[in-house]
C-alpha cells in the first residue's frame, strides 16, 4: 500500500473509531439526552454543538501529541481525572437537588428554554471535562495517524470529527425531544433526574478514586 493510500486508510479508520467511541452511552450522552427533554430541543441541539466543539479540541490537542504528553507526564492525567470527577459530581449534585423542582410547561407544549449558549457551554464544559475521552482521542490519534500525516489529513479531521460528535448528538436530541420521551420525562422527572444524578454521581467518584492515590 503506498503513501497516500496510507494515508487515507488511517484518516477513515480514525473517522470509524471515534463514530464508535461517540455512539458509547456516558455522561455526553445523559447531558444531551436530559437537556433535549426537559428544556427543549434546540437546547438539545445547542449541547450537541457543544459535544462537537469539544471534540475539535481533543482532536487539535491529539494532532499535536495529547497521548504522548499524558504518557510522559503522568500528574496531567491524574490532574486530568480529578478535575472532571469533580465537574460530574457538581453535576450530580444539581440533578438530584432539582430533581423535585416541576418544569414550567408552556401552551404551546415547549417547555420553559434557557439560552442556546449557555446549553452549548453546558454541552462543551461536560465533553472537556471527560478525561477518558481525551485518552481515547489520544490513543486514537497516537495509533491510527501516520507519523508524518499529509496536510489534507491534519486539516480535514477536525471539522469532521465535529460532525461525528455533534451530528451523533443532534440524532439523540432530536430522539428525546419527541413527544413520546417528553411525556414519560415529566410523568417521572424525580426519578429519572435523580437516576441521572446517580449515574453522573457514580461516574465522578471513580474518577477521583482513580486520580487520588491509596494511603
Amino acid at each position: 500500500m503506498d503513501a497516500p493510500a496510507d494515508a487515507v486508510f488511517a484518516f477513515l479508520s480514525i473517522l470509524a473509531a471515534l463514530a464508535v467511541g461517540a455512539a458509547s452511552p456516558g455522561p455526553s450522552f445523559v447531558v444531551v439526552a436530559r437537556t433535549a427533554i426537559a428544556v427543549s430541543r434546540r437546547n438539545g441541539v445547542a449541547a450537541a454543538l457543544g459535544m462537537g466543539f469539544g471534540g475539535v479540541v481533543f482532536a487539535a490537542l491529539a494532532l499535536l501529541g495529547l497521548h504522548a504528553a499524558l504518557a510522559q507526564v503522568g500528574w496531567l492525567y491524574l490532574a486530568l481525572k480529578l478535575a472532571g470527577g469533580a465537574y460530574l459530581l457538581y453535576l450530580a449534585y444539581r440533578l438530584w437537588q432539582g430533581a423535585a423542582q416541576p418544569i414550567v410547561v408552556a401552551e404551546s407544549g415547549e417547555r420553559a428554554a434557557g439560552g442556546f449558549g449557555r446549553s452549548l457551554l453546558f454541552g462543551l464544559a461536560t465533553q472537556l471535562s471527560n478525561p477518558k475521552t481525551a485518552i481515547v482521542y489520544g490513543s486514537i490519534f497516537a495509533a491510527l495517524l501516520p507519523e508524518h500525516p499529509p496536510l489534507w489529513v491534519v486539516l480535514a479531521l477536525p471539522p469532521l470529527v465535529f460532525l461525528i460528535e455533534a451530528g451523533w448528538y443532534t440524532v439523540v436530541a432530536v430522539a428525546f425531544s419527541a413527544d413520546r420521551p417528553r411525556a414519560a420525562y415529566l410523568r417521572s422527572k424525580t426519578w429519572i433526574d435523580r437516576l441521572a444524578g446517580a449515574v453522573m454521581g457514580a461516574l465522578g467518584a471513580r474518577l477521583v478514586t482513580e486520580a487520588v492515590p491509596p494511603g
